[in-house]
């Protein structure tokens, strides 16, 4: 306090404004200032560091997690088949026409030739399949009283000079649904308005099961398939060969629970990957080339360096380093300032001997 009223009575009250008041404050907040502006621009250098290591991690977690997902996918498609096949089935017989063996309407066995590929795998190794043929058939009075039926199949294989070998056959008896008079009538009489419209028809679905669970065999494999309806009298309306895959196991689960499996899968191939990437990165940190390398750069470095000052009390971070420095020189410089003034304003008086004297 002493010194403030000695100081004003000395320079004066306009000068003592400024010296001790307008140049303190503007010190103050030009200190304020430069620190605001060096943490300013250290934030903007961590945010680019975030940034950056951000980007870096997306994109390594994005293309883990594609080729996770291109893995499941590979290995579905590859391990699971497709799950059905449909050919339509185009029957034919021939006519007799004269009398004296039989009559004029009689004609042969319903045939049919189906091909199910050219020359390449249709069915995969070691998975069974169900096979059936599809019937569609009126409920007219020739088939009701034509009885049972028998349907046979025969798979062949051709080699390079299309030849054809037999690989396996089947036969399978079949029949209409019976339905006795009475209901018939009934059944015609509720649905004979749909009848009428033509929203519905007299006819009948026949499913006959072929082979239930065939596999394919290393070897020859299916690429035709003969089909023979030993019936003189059947009427047909269409006809389509389906072979069904019958899933067990892993298959099983992966076509039933797809999105289960899915998730399962991808998170397995992304575990996996990213162990093996793991495993990788410390056999390459831990080689010795990459010692060896990091050595000579740490010796370069030390060498073009000056050996910064260790500080005992850790607490203080870099910022705060930077601040205090940035206070001192603020400080010297406005304390330069200050003198030089006051030399200046200073009248021009004897020195302290001659005033003794």
């Amino acid at each position: 306090m002493l010194y403030l009223l000695t100081d004003f009575f000395r320079l004066g009250p306009s000068e003592f404004f400024k010296q001790d008041v307008k140049l303190p404050i503007i010190e103050y907040i030009d200190n304020t200032l430069q620190i605001f502006k060096t943490k300013a621009q250290t934030g903007i250098n961590n945010t680019r560091d975030v940034l950056l290591k951000g980007i870096v991690v997306a994109v390594i977690s994005s293309v883990l997690i594609w080729l996770s997902v291109f893995m499941y996918m590979a290995f579905y498609y590859t391990y699971v088949p497709t799950v059905a096949h449909q050919r339509p089935v185009h029957l034919q017989f021939k006519t007799n026409n004269y009398a004296q063996r039989g009559p004029v309407n009689e004609h042969s066995y319903l045939t049919a030739h189906v091909e199910l590929t050219k020359r390449q795998q249709l069915l995969m190794l070691g998975q069974a399949y169900r096979i059936n043929l599809h019937l569609e058939v009126p409920e007219s009075p020739v088939n009701k009283e034509m009885g049972m039926f028998m349907v046979c199949a025969e798979f062949y294989s051709k080699d390079k000079n299309k030849n054809k070998h037999l690989i396996a056959q089947s036969c399978r008896s079949s029949m209409l649904h019976y339905r006795s008079p009475l209901i018939d009538t009934i059944y015609t009489l509720v649905y004979s308005p749909l009848f009428i419209f033509g929203a519905s028809e007299e006819k009948q679905n026949l499913n006959i099961e072929l082979f239930s669970k065939y596999e394919e065999e290393e070897g020859p494999t299916v690429t035709d398939v003969h089909i023979e309806i030993q019936s003189r009298q059947i009427e047909v309306y269409s006809a389509n060969f389906l072979i069904a895959a019958e899933f067990s196991g892993l298959r099983y689960f992966m076509f039933n629970w797809p999105v289960v499996s899915a998730v399962l899968g991808i998170g397995s191939n992304l575990f996996l990957i990213a162990v093996i990437g793991f495993l990788v990165w410390h056999q390459l940190v831990h080689s010795e080339e990459y010692l060896l390398y990091r050595e000579r750069r740490n010796s370069r470095r030390s060498n073009s360096d000056v050996t910064p000052v260790r500080y005992e009390d850790d607490s203080y971070s870099s910022s705060s380093i930077e601040d205090i420095s940035i206070l001192d020189k603020s400080r010297d410089k406005s304390s330069c300032e200050s003198d030089e003034v006051i030399e200046d304003v200073k009248p021009d008086t004897p020195a302290h001997s001659e005033k003794v004297d």
